[in-house]
């Protein structure tokens, strides 16, 4: 798969770490119901495109891929 960053190095950490805590909480506060598992995934999603730096909603509503400042 051939992609370009679409996110900034503070968002995609932001991701990172917002998605783990989301799936964390799901499954400690909620459990493994069917409402902590959906939970779980998005946030698994949410942390996965921070982690790669490419999130594919953005690119689908016309985000350009963010240049570094050098």
């Amino acid at each position: 798969m051939v992609y370009r960053k679409n996110m900034g190095f503070m968002e995609s950490w932001a991701r990172a770490i917002g998605g783990t805590l989301i799936v964390a909480c799901s499954l400690a506060q909620i459990g493994p119901t069917l409402l902590g598992l959906v939970l779980a995934a998005s946030g698994a999603v949410t942390a996965l495109t921070g982690l790669i730096g490419f999130c594919p909603a953005c690119a689908m509503a016309g985000r350009k891929p963010r240049e570094s400042p050098r």
